[in-house]
């Protein structure tokens, strides 16, 4: 029925000359502009052209120890008449340098010549000639080694001053320095001093009491910025873990493990997926669900997919951004070979 239907078509009606024509020119049009690399509908192209995927290049890693910790105290209202609690956790005796009133500049300048400059700021003097003692009020604490205590910093009241102005500003609230207190150990680890942009409330900006931004220092004259790794909430074996696990992004590239984090006070049920992100388990993968998440993302820096599943993908799934490069949260231990007697 259907062939006689189609050849009473084909004698009586022009339409059906009309049809295969358009038919073929828009079969046509849609293979040439994917051969030129337009974006045509997933269901005119091949199977070929879908799995071809360019792999994101994985980023190079070097793992080190990072002797420095410090976060935002819990105790007290912070504010610049009233001041601010830190709370720095050291694998070695430090120093901690809190500088009220650092200009921007200032802090540029001491960073620029941390790397290009030919002595590198490993102790807190060194670190006052680089800023120009351009700042109101400096406050040292001595660090120990197992130091878990907040250390309560405050400018002297007599000075007057409530405010840094209006933004922009010309000098940053607090600028905390982190250094080794010991020249043994100094030369043991490569990273020399942590340098966090602290902001603390006054009249003129009442945004809450926040880290900006936190730099490490290398013994070689290098500096990399600490960024977070966005983890599944599900994950808090590994979110806990991570937001003291910071990565940073400048060659060549590094991993930061911040040190106490063995220390932290487990919630309760949690102590299972602690163990298995501390073995290298971890939480599913957000694809394939069935392989532990392992990778992170570059520049999104969302790590949500395992080892199998990140060269399948151009964008993250997450955020859809761009993926540049990736690099494992674990290195996967290879497989021993079995010796042949």
């Amino acid at each position: 029925m259907a062939a006689v239907f189609l050849i009473t078509l084909y004698e009586y009606s022009p339409l059906f000359y009309i049809t295969v024509i358009s038919l073929c020119f828009v079969v046509t049009a849609a293979m040439v502009l994917g051969w030129f690399g337009f974006d045509v509908p997933v269901i005119l192209r091949s199977s070929d052209e879908t799995e071809s995927v360019v792999l994101a290049p994985e980023k190079r890693m070097v793992q080190v120890t990072n002797p420095f910790a410090l976060e935002m105290g819990s105790s007290g209202v912070a504010s610049v008449t009233e001041g601010v609690s830190l709370l720095p956790c050291c694998l070695e005796p430090c120093v901690l340098s809190c500088y009220w009133g650092c200009g921007v500049h200032a802090l540029q300048g001491a960073l620029q010549t941390h790397q290009h400059g030919p002595s590198k700021l490993a102790t807190p003097h060194l670190f006052q000639e680089a800023l120009h003692f351009q700042y109101h009020h400096c406050q040292s604490f001595h660090i120990n080694g197992e130091d878990r205590e907040e250390h309560y910093t405050k400018m002297p009241a007599d000075m007057g001053i409530t405010d840094f102005g209006l933004l922009p500003r010309e000098r940053y609230p607090v600028v905390a320095v982190l250094t080794l207190a010991e020249s043994e150990a100094r030369d043991t680890y490569n990273i020399v001093a942590s340098v966090t942009v602290v902001h603390v409330p006054d009249d003129k900006y009442s945004l809450s009491a926040r880290i900006l931004f936190q730099y490490l220092l290398t013994a070689q004259g290098n500096m990399y910025e600490l960024k977070p790794l966005f983890m599944s909430a599900e994950s808090k074996g590994l979110s806990e873990a991570t937001d003291s696990d910071r990565s940073t992004e400048a060659p060549p590239e590094t991993q930061k493990r911040e040190p106490g984090k063995d220390e932290k006070e487990k919630m309760p049920g949690m102590e299972d997926e602690e163990e298995d992100w501390s073995e290298g388990k971890g939480k599913d993968c957000v694809v394939c669900q069935n392989a532990p998440v392992n990778r992170v993302l570059l520049p999104c820096r969302h790590a949500c997919v395992c080892d199998g599943c990140v060269h399948r993908f151009q964008h993250c799934p997450i955020c859809r951004a761009f993926v540049l490069e990736s690099f494992a949260l674990f290195q996967q231990p290879h497989m021993e070979e079995v010796e042949e007697e």
